[in-house]
């Protein structure tokens, strides 16, 4: 299989992480020994950052505020339309307010282990330990938490914790981070320190002599390409869910820049670490967009069932209590519904392949609240969910405080992302990777609740002091616009424009999106086969293939041109694809959000091969066709002990 599908390369490490002392004080000490930049100087060094999510948001805003030139740059028509702003249930800090036995300790702990131990200790480590101030700065920036009777910041549970150590809004945690964010981002802006760039598309690198000096971009208006340089380049543009066509994430959400820096020498780490969200509202037609999310936060009152019966299709409030079958409760009594996503969604597809899923086409679990609303009353299951309940009520027309929620598990998160160091820097020398563009601390399997921390850890705090230590050496000789690297990037950038618009075939680009999603979804998603995984990589090349001579992309190039943007991020999510199916193939064990069927414990749960696969993989383009090139970086672990997980 190797000489088939891959060839191996030299090992790669993260040199940036002080290993001469323990895990807890790695942090410090790497702030520490980090050269700093005067403030003086600041004002003569230049930063684009791509995004303005949560962690593209917080970095420009933090970045500008310490004197930094930033360029800004982002798809949406907004700051506050990045697909953070989505985000329900909440977010993750081990403030330990319940006194009930939480600390940076554990938080680190379930982190690594609801990652099932494939994520980086050092990096996850400083995750937990920075989660705090990101509730204090939130908190100062006016972010509504929920609030106790008494004033005190409210907490509740998500899953993989038995600890209650998520601070939320509502069910709109994510919108209220974002304009957080958004407004220290508007300030610099108005400043005078941040240079914006709305409606604008990353579609290419700009590296010279080996270091990351600028992006080739596309107003998404005039359809103008442009090229923009400065010292340092932070990609804060998210994941790539929407390679399965259905997700839960935005229609135009992409994997396009973060895929363009990969084809430019970035190595890409861990693709097949994709997570599925047990709870989301399920598919309801062939022609179906995009899928809807529930919170995680439901599964605080909410308890998940199905009948005992095959084929039972009664009203759920016609079935008897002892006619249902509480199987999370059943088989993880120590955890029940609070299980990790990846546990959760395996066993709601299991029910549903053995005949006794819900819903028209049987591909559903009840999500009940009968208990909770009648121990707390309907009023407090309002105040607490609302918003989510009058959501799915406005989709399937149904009364969720009558007869429940029916949910299903989407894609959602992809753990998966380009490869960086501690310092959260790629292989390329100044190109810095953040948030969920990145792969470097959830490990195999996110848990809830940890995604917004993840991003604000990384723009608020780590970026701003390892980015420093990278422009120390600046300013970079100021490259002209007519250096051979710009001219070759944006050339590229226009060549790929005309041969999309000149094809002019018979086939729709949503059509090749809903193909290839449907195939990954098959082969590539909940559980992965060899036998599947081989078919996905017979089918994608033959994808690709038809998509370069029988594409219609309608419309012209110096104009607002939709089907124009969508075709360029098909083309970059078919050679994803591939990727993924061969990260999936080659890691021959089960590991959280990754399930192969040859690799399970007789109870059916994954079984890790630590002996072969502790490592991340970490993927080298190569051109032409020819096999990429695999470079392992071994995940140590000093602090923790690798161990199989469980949940019961």
């Amino acid at each position: 299989m190797t000489l088939e599908l891959f060839t191996v390369g030299e090992p790669i490490a993260d040199t940036k992480a002080p290993t001469d002392v323990p895990v807890p004080q790695m942090w410090e000490e790497r702030k520490f020994r980090a050269r700093l930049v005067n403030p003086a100087n600041r004002r003569r060094l230049s930063v684009i950052v791509v995004g303005t999510g949560l962690a593209g948001g917080s970095a420009a805003a933090t970045l500008a505020e310490a004197g930094y030139r930033v360029k800004n740059f982002w798809f949406q028509d907004s700051p506050r339309r990045a697909h953070s702003v989505a985000a329900q249930g909440g977010i993750n800090a081990a403030k330990n307010y319940r006194n009930d036995g939480d600390s940076v300790h554990r938080l680190f702990y379930d982190t690594v282990k609801g990652g099932d131990f494939r994520s980086r200790e050092t990096n996850s480590y400083r995750l937990a330990e920075v989660s705090a101030a990101i509730i204090d700065q939130a908190v100062a920036q006016g972010v509504p938490f929920a609030r106790e009777y008494g004033g005190l910041l409210d907490n509740r549970s998500f899953g993989g914790a038995q600890v209650s150590r998520t601070f939320y809004a509502r069910g709109q945690t994510g919108q209220q981070l974002l304009y957080g964010a958004y407004q220290a981002l508007e300030r610099q802006i108005g400043l005078g320190n941040v240079e914006t760039h709305g409606r604008t598309e990353m579609l290419d690198l700009v590296v010279v002599d080996g270091r990351a000096r600028g992006i080739v971009v596309r107003d998404l208006i005039t359809g103008q390409i442009s090229t923009h340089l400065a010292d340092a380049v932070v990609l804060a543009s998210g994941g790539y869910s929407n390679v399965f066509y259905l997700s839960t994430n935005a229609k135009g959400s992409n994997v396009t820049a973060a895929w363009r820096a990969h084809k430019r020498g970035a190595l890409f780490a861990n693709p097949c670490y994709t997570q599925i969200h047990p709870t989301c509202i399920p598919v309801s037609g062939d022609y179906q967009s995009k899928l809807t999310l529930m919170s995680e936060s439901l599964r605080n009152d909410g308890r998940v069932w199905v009948p005992k019966e095959r084929g039972d299709d009664r009203d759920p409030r016609q079935i008897p209590e002892e006619e249902r079958d509480y199987f999370l409760e059943r088989k993880y009594p120590a955890f029940g519904n609070l299980v990790p996503r990846d546990i959760a969604s395996r066993q709601a597809k299991n029910v549903c392949d053995e005949g006794r899923g819900v819903g028209p086409n049987g591909l559903g679990v009840y999500l009940d609240f009968t208990d909770a609303i009648e121990r707390l009353g309907r009023s407090a299951i309002e105040a607490k969910y609302g918003n989510l309940f009058d959501m799915y009520n406005r989709i399937t027309g149904e009364d969720a405080y009558e007869t429940g929620m029916r949910i299903y598990p989407a894609v959602h998160y992809t753990m998966g992302g380009l490869w960086v160091d501690y310092d959260l820097e790629s292989n390329i020398p100044g190109l810095f990777v953040i948030g969920e563009a990145n792969f470097s601390d959830q490990g195999a399997n996110r848990l809830g609740a940890s995604a917004l921390m993840q991003g604000l850890a990384d723009g608020y705090f780590v970026l701003p002091n390892t980015l420093a230590n990278y422009l120390a050496d600046g300013p970079f000789p100021k490259v002209a616009a007519d250096h051979p690297a710009v001219v070759e990037a944006e050339t590229a950038v226009r060549t790929q424009t005309e041969k999309l618009l000149s094809i002019n075939g018979t086939r729709t680009v949503a059509s090749f999106h809903r193909e290839l999603g449907r195939l990954m979804w098959d082969l590539c998603g909940m559980e992965r086969s060899e036998e599947g995984l081989r078919k996905a990589l017979d089918r994608i090349p033959e994808i690709k293939q038809e998509f370069w001579t029988n594409v219609k992309v309608s419309g012209e190039q110096g104009v607002f041109n939709q089907n124009l943007e969508h075709a360029g991020r098909v083309a970059d999510f078919i050679e994803l694809a591939e990727l993924m199916c061969v990260d999936a193939l080659h890691r021959n064990e089960s590991c959280g959000g990754h399930f192969r069927a040859e690799s399970q414990t007789p109870e059916g749960e994954a079984l890790r091969d630590d002996e072969n696969f502790a490592y991340v993989a970490a993927w080298e383009y190569t051109p032409d066709g020819t096999p990429p090139v695999l470079h392992r970086e071994a995940l140590e672990y000093e602090y923790i002990h690798l161990a199989q997980r469980s949940y019961k």
